[in-house]
């Protein structure tokens, strides 16, 4: 065994990769990642202290998240960025210790991830290899579990509160709780009941960083709007942003508006056609192509310059890879990087808008229109339409299918739900699970589209708030009495912390596919289903019998 990781839904044999990561990550990278989140456990021990004291040290919070977002599957595959990476958070974990000592804060015996020292990238190498550090450094298999499974969660909360970052908007109490989670991870003596607490209390911040990032996205672009989005293509060169960062999108479009290139988006980044403020550069021509795992084959035919704002990368094809840009906290080895702004200037696009100017115009692939725009605002105002045609039996359900896509022929399963659902019920989705059926024509009822999205996998925040909006009018007591089924597909670290947010909100009987986490213990999966009802897909059939009450 090289390596040990099981993060995603893709680990290899529903186990763990151990030699070469499906996403393509090498095993030296993989123990370079779990070093990464050794090194923060580290300073979060020390951040805790200080948290308790009120002493503040600048940077500390962008520095952890940023951390974080990197280990997300497919974000970030340069090994030396991670090694840069690593130097930074150890120079400010001694700094912060520095500081503590000065304050005359009693640090006690410290962890490991507290003190080892390292002088080379060598020395990184071999400590990232460290019987200590990786996944397995937990020998329990049920703590292990759960110590993942809030590690994950909080990666899943690293990337929405970056997002917000990029904004302008930050919420401390989310940043110390990272901290005291990372922190609480390290610590044999906590209970399994109590890791299961921190579970949950995971998922109450992760509906607080959704929270937050949704108003930093609406008070800075405004509420997303019913759109109708081109999926066709114009004459001239182009740019193809992938990812999820709004500020690097609004800067690109500033930035190219007289420059003779046109805007598209792809995968995660199509809600990005459904905010008003955008919706005023007559140079973003729509979307094209769909979920990230078809890039390969999309970006070839696309022929101008590619540019990722966060994960999603796949491993690239020769043919277009000297075309690709890097921003953020994503990163691929070949692939030029975007720096991070300095002193709140924008980010400078200039190397690759001249880049694209360059090269011909997009491929058409496709042609037409797909309707989006429906967050929590848009669906309020359509809130007596569809109250009516609940209470008047034209809608008899709603089916929340968000999450993320991928590449596995079992996910066809979600295209096939979509279809054979009666006319009478109605998807909300969000994340790139979309693209499995926003594509089918599955109609209206009474002027309401059958697949409302939302937008984004954070904006599955969106959905929840229409569900207790909902539970409101009706005059509900409990949540789970809504005609709401939730059958959920994942793939990463931010489907994770979607879930716990659910889970904390006390949704119930939840369906996750195409397969449970591999992370998830045989003891704490059992834990989930008894106490929440979290079940797995079966076929579509009897899937959809068993929804519907059959």
């Amino acid at each position: 065994m090289s390596m040990f990781c099981y993060q995603c839904q893709e680990a290899a044999g529903g186990k763990g990769c151990t030699k070469v990561g499906m996403c393509g990550k090498t095993a030296d990278l993989a123990a370079l990642q779990d070093l990464m989140i050794y090194t923060l456990k580290g300073i979060s021990l020390l951040g805790v202290k200080a948290d308790e004291k009120g002493i503040e040290m600048p940077g500390l919070d962008r520095l952890i998240i940023d951390g974080l977002f990197m280990t997300i599957t497919n974000a970030n595959f340069h090994k030396d960025r991670f090694l840069a990476k690593i130097k930074e958070a150890l120079k400010a974990r001694d700094e912060l210790k520095t500081i503590l000592i000065e304050q005359n804060v009693e640090l006690g015996e410290l962890e490991d991830a507290s003190t080892f020292t390292v002088n080379s990238d060598d020395e990184i190498v071999f400590k990232s290899i460290s019987e200590k550090v990786g996944v397995l450094a937990t020998e329990n298999e049920d703590v292990r579990s759960l110590r993942e499974l809030i590690t994950y969660g909080l990666k899943g909360m690293a990337a929405y509160a970056e997002h917000a970052m990029n904004l302008g908007y930050e919420d401390k109490e989310i940043s110390k709780f990272i901290r005291r989670a990372l922190a609480a991870i390290t610590d044999d003596s906590l209970t399994a009941d109590e890791l299961v607490a921190l579970t949950l209390e995971t998922g109450k911040f992760g509906v607080d960083v959704m929270a937050l990032l949704d108003k930093a996205n609406t008070s800075t672009y405004g509420n997303p709007e019913i759109t109708e989005v081109n999926i066709g293509v114009g004459s001239r060169p182009g740019i193809l942003v992938s990812g999820h960062d709004l500020k690097d999108f609004e800067e690109l479009l500033e930035q190219t508006k007289d420059s003779g290139v046109d805007i598209y988006t792809h995968g995660e980044m199509l809600p990005a056609n459904y905010y008003p403020k955008f919706k005023q550069y007559n140079h973003f021509v729509g979307n094209y192509g769909n979920a990230w795992w078809k890039q390969k084959e999309e970006f070839e035919k696309f022929n101008g310059v590619i540019l990722f704002t966060t994960n999603c990368i796949v491993p690239p094809a020769a043919s277009y890879a000297d075309r690709v840009y890097t921003t953020g906290s994503s990163g691929y080895p070949g692939f030029k990087h975007i720096p991070d702004r300095v002193n709140g200037k924008p980010k400078d696009f200039s190397e690759l808008i001249e880049h694209a100017k360059r090269l011909p115009a997009p491929t058409e692939i496709e042609k037409g229109k797909i309707i989006g725009g429906f967050a929590h605002a848009q669906v309020f105002a359509l809130a007596d339409k569809i109250v009516d045609a609940v209470k008047s039996g034209a809608i008899k359900k709603f089916f929340v299918m968000a999450g993320c896509d991928g590449r596995q022929s079992a996910r066809n399963y979600y295209t096939d739900f979509a279809a054979a659902l009666p006319k009478d019920t109605v998807i909300l989705t969000a994340g790139c699970a979309k693209y499995k059926y926003n594509k089918l024509n599955l109609g209206d009822i009474g002027g309401i589209p059958r697949v409302l999205d939302a937008g984004q996998c954070n904006d599955s925040y969106s959905l929840a708030v229409i569900a207790m909006k909902l539970k409101e009018i009706f005059e509900l007591n409990d949540i789970n009495e809504l005609p709401i089924a939730y059958n959920i597909a994942w793939y990463e670290q931010k489907a994770v912390i979607v879930l716990l947010a659910l889970l904390h909100l006390g949704v119930k009987n939840i369906h996750l596919g195409p397969t449970l986490p591999a992370f998830l213990s045989p003891n704490v999966a059992k834990v989930l289903v008894e106490t929440f009802g979290i079940g797995t897909i079966s076929n579509v059939e009897d899937d959809i019998a068993m929804f519907m009450g059959a």
